[in-house]
């Protein structure tokens, strides 16, 4: 049998005991995780009864994701599953391997191992498909991250990837999740929102790939060993940040060369994971889900002293000139032929479009919290929580520079972290209001965020409130490692929990909302778009345009981009967001008050 190796296994000290895997660097250690001989998911069904394939379909990337109905030995019992595999390739026969991937078609149809809102589609049926069938859910976790095109793009890969976190976070039945290589980005946390997150010994849970981490952090990718070294990827890490429960042992070494002792593990652990998980009363899923999620992250606080050290309101919003009606055109403004453009612009033309160049799309401002509380809710009708004032992001990796940006953050929008929650009211009626300062770290999500969001859905329930969120940021924050992006998961929980309690949450998409922030709170409840947004999706235009090579489309991940492809139905200016939100909770009550259609023919 052919076989691949690894720099370091060319090595003549290397052997594969654990004393030497340990001693590698931990960017070795992330190449060990997705070496092409490691077991599959395909490999892992030798450990379950009965696989049966299911909702098997030939749309383009389906096969990154599989689904297979089986049973596993709980004692001397067989417990019914459904299994949701990442398949990150055809094999993991490396010498077959070599021989498909030569093969332009089979190249093509595995996608890099990448999964498309086909497979993400894919998996949501499957966990509709365990609940109906009453089976344990287990996903298994191998994949670089979800696709970055422009096609995935049109196919509404973010929303597909939020839909299934919805899903797990509301299961009627227990959910486990198992990485059993590499689990990286929006592509892994679809999946492993589960009641347990179990990773085998050398697998790693990564936000972002060392090279793609480097390459923002230091402007090139030359220093992915270090980006690796401070981001703390392995399985091993991730119990001791508390985002991974419990570790499957590769007792005699990494799983592709000691293959069956390592499965065998998995067998038995995942067994006595769903041994525990099954004994949950059906009527208390969610609850128990409830309690262990509000155990995930980390984050510091603050005192009020210090709060109001840099506390400021910091607005964005362009005003109206007193003595002119035009304003300055911003200095790149090129028309589609390249010409440049030097005329000003009319204000009321520009607000109109939402400070949005009608000539070349550039954006002239982005609001910041303060300008959508003012925008938003009734004049001075804000308070914000003493819950969630104090709370701020905390350095769990000692990641470099990184307090020192906060801090600067702070000081520059005037708010201890990037997301604001606070009790409010729109055209009268209470509400729960929560904001996003893109200005603070580009309003990635972050753990505070997550703890926020928590809070904030509690306050809506015991307050009976609608929740409101105005959604804007880049993504993760790759500076908290993956425990910024396991975050995501809680907050879906806590938004069911919200609706589940028979309250709306209505979501303000704005721009950009990119990544973590639109798998997250974005692809939640009753969307509102922002008129001439731009930037919203799940993989940025540049990571796009340089993954493909090519360019995106001239209104990409615009609002009225949105609407042509069905993801956006409903948008509003700024200025009228106050109104046509509160039009949308009117509708909401008369909606849920109105009598049941057999009460409506009885009277």
């Amino acid at each position: 049998m052919e076989h691949f190796y690894l720099p370091f296994e060319k090595r003549e000290e290397f052997s594969y005991s654990h004393e030497a895997v340990e001693a590698l660097s931990e960017y070795e250690k992330y190449q060990l995780s997705f070496h092409p001989e490691r077991p599959k998911y395909l490999d892992y069904l030798s450990v379950f009864s009965e696989p049966e394939e299911c909702l098997s379909n030939d749309e383009f990337g389906s096969c990154v994701i599989q689904t297979h109905r089986a049973a596993i030995l709980c004692g001397k019992e067989r417990v019914p599953v459904m299994l949701i595999g990442q398949q990150s390739g055809p094999t993991s026969d490396f010498g077959l391997m070599k021989k498909l991937m030569r093969d332009p078609l089979s190249v093509k149809r595995w996608n890099h191992g990448m999964p498309t809102p086909a497979a993400f589609r894919k998996a949501f049926d499957a966990i509709k498909l365990a609940e109906t069938e009453n089976r344990i859910i287990i996903t298994i976790i191998d994949t670089a991250g979800a696709d970055p095109s422009e096609e995935s793009e049109a196919g509404g890969i973010a929303w597909n990837i939020g839909r299934c976190m919805q899903a797990l976070a509301e299961s009627r039945t227990p959910t486990l999740s198992v990485i059993i290589n590499r689990g990286c980005s929006g592509g892994a946390v679809a999946l492993t929102g589960c009641d347990g997150v179990l990773a085998m010994e050398y697998s790693t849970f990564l936000v972002i790939s060392p090279e793609a981490c480097s390459s923002i952090l230091f402007h090139t990718r030359h220093k992915a060993g270090l980006a690796a070294e401070i981001s703390q990827i392995t399985s091993k890490e991730g119990v001791k940040n508390g985002i991974i429960d419990e570790l499957i042992t590769e007792p005699d070494g990494p799983a592709h060369r000691f293959r069956e002792p390592a499965m065998e593990s998995f067998r038995v652990t995942v067994a006595a994971w769903i041994e525990k998980l099954r004994a949950t009363p059906a009527d208390k899923i969610f609850e128990t889900r409830m309690r262990r999620w509000e155990k995930i992250g980390r984050w510091d606080t603050i005192s009020e002293e210090d709060i109001l050290a840099f506390e400021k309101p910091v607005t964005y919003f362009i005003p109206k000139p007193e003595k002119r009606l035009f304003i300055a055109r911003h200095k790149r403004c090129t028309d589609i032929d390249g010409k440049k453009i030097h005329d000003p612009v009319l204000y009321t033309t520009l607000l109109a479009d939402n400070f949005v160049c009608s000539t070349c799309g550039h954006r002239y401002t982005r609001l910041s919290a303060h300008d959508y509380i003012d925008l938003v809710l009734d004049r001075d009708s804000f308070r914000e929580h003493p819950e969630t004032r104090h709370v701020v992001d905390r350095d769990i990796l000692d990641f470099p520079g990184y307090q020192q940006k906060i801090e600067a953050a702070q000081h520059k929008t005037g708010a201890a972290s990037a997301f604001i929650t606070g009790d409010g009211a729109i055209e009268g009626e209470a509400v729960v209001f929560c904001a996003t300062n893109f200005n603070f770290l580009g309003g990635s999500f972050c753990m505070s965020t997550g703890e926020k969001i928590w809070l904030a859905a509690k306050k809506a329930i015991a307050g009976r409130k609608p929740l409101i969120i105005q959604a804007s940021g880049g993504g993760a924050r790759m500076h908290e490692g993956c425990s910024s992006m396991v975050s995501l998961p809680k907050l879906h929980v806590a938004l069911s929990s919200v609706e589940k309690a028979g309250l709306p949450v209505i979501t303000i998409v704005t721009d950009p909302t990119l990544g973590g922030v639109a798998i997250g709170f974005a692809s939640r409840g009753w969307r509102v778009f922002e008129h001439n947004a731009g930037n919203i999706g799940f993989s940025g235009k540049r990571v796009i345009e340089q993954y493909t090579g090519k360019s995106t489309s001239r209104d990409f991940q615009t609002t009225s981009w949105l609407m042509q492809k069905g993801f956006a139905k409903r948008t509003s200016l700024p200025g009228n967001m106050r109104h046509d939100i509160a039009v949308l909770l009117r509708q909401y009550k008369e909606e849920h008050d109105a009598p049941a259609p057999s009460e409506k023919l009885s009277q």
